[in-house]
């Protein structure tokens, strides 16, 4: 990944969350409508669900903290919840793009064998997370993303359970690319990196459940039935983070979610998230976000009512 973006060039990390039906939590955006423009958008966002981008025509870049990737059409994204990101096409052209925002835990939660039920992608941070994939290296991917757009786009009589076994078969390719991208740039024992993130499954889903809630790292590590030093040294060539930077992060992003969807105060979303006080919420919402809580309620509010770059591309 290029280093060309300094952390402190984007003042704005905006939280995008799609509500995804209980019964088919899947969306679609795509049409002629859905072209990026060539001007950065100035801020970065992340959501709250997995992203896959499809780009149909031209080139540009994927910018993230630190670096930024280029893409070309035929290539595919492959972005977690809660990695601030940002999208613009190459000068003077437009890129055309679909996007499928789905929730893969809802949607095959009771189709999974049960040593797959906590199946999970390369979280955020992991090293050599694969955010961009190539056609011409990934056809089949490629394939179903684009079979997954024509039933969805075309509603033909069951299109609904044809996309769910689509996406499934997507999903586990993904997942596949991934966990392979992460084995070979992690130094694990033999044991450990068997299953690379797969090892951290309790840890992570734990941390998923229990943000809320004040516990040590010593808990994580009993989950994972490690020593604390051991499951510290592991979580962070995986995760590419410390255990408590990670759980800064998903309490930050949930945080995000409450001052965009209530009107709780700041008071109460610091401690419904986790945080021991009102200035350790702040300094880590400041330290992340770049901005004050806030500040941010405050930009939010704006940015709904003009309900711009949510559903429709940013102009």
């Amino acid at each position: 990944m290029r280093k060309n973006v300094s952390k402190g060039e984007y003042k704005i990390t905006e939280f995008r969350s799609y509500h995804l039906p209980e019964y088919f939590p899947v969306l679609l955006l795509t049409g002629e409508h859905w072209k990026i423009s060539d001007i950065p958008s100035g801020r970065l966002h992340f959501h709250n669900c997995l992203e896959v981008g499809i780009c149909h025509s031209e080139s540009g870049k994927i910018e993230f903290y630190g670096g930024a990737l280029g893409f070309e059409a035929g290539n595919v994204t492959c972005i977690p919840k809660n990695i601030p990101h940002t999208t613009y096409s190459d000068k003077g052209r437009k890129s055309k793009w679909s996007y499928l925002f789905f929730d893969p835990g809802r949607m095959f939660g009771g189709w999974m064998p049960g040593s797959w039920e906590n199946i999970n992608l390369a979280p955020a941070g992991t090293n050599g997370y694969q955010y961009l994939l190539k056609k011409e290296d990934s056809e089949r991917i490629y394939s179903l993303a684009m079979q997954v757009i024509s039933e969805m786009t075309g509603k033909k009589p069951g299109y609904q359970l044809s996309t769910r076994g689509l996406l499934l078969s997507l999903y586990i390719e993904l997942y596949r690319i991934q966990n392979l991208k992460a084995s070979r740039n992690l130094s694990l024992t033999e044991d450990e990196s068997k299953s690379n993130t797969m090892v951290l499954s309790p840890a992570l889903d734990y941390i998923e459940q229990n943000y809320m809630e004040s516990f040590t790292t010593d808990t994580l590590a009993e989950l994972c039935h490690w020593s604390p030093t051991h499951f510290r040294r592991v979580f962070s060539q995986i995760m590419g983070m410390s255990p408590l930077e990670y759980i800064n992060q998903v309490r930050i992003a949930e945080a995000c979610n409450m001052l965009c969807t209530t009107e709780d105060s700041i008071l109460s979303i610091s401690e419904n998230t986790g945080f021991g006080s009102v200035s350790s919420f702040n300094r880590n919402f400041q330290q992340t976000v770049k901005m004050s809580p806030r500040e941010y309620r405050t930009q939010i509010a704006d940015t709904l009512l003009n309900y711009n770059g949510w559903m429709q591309p940013e102009a």
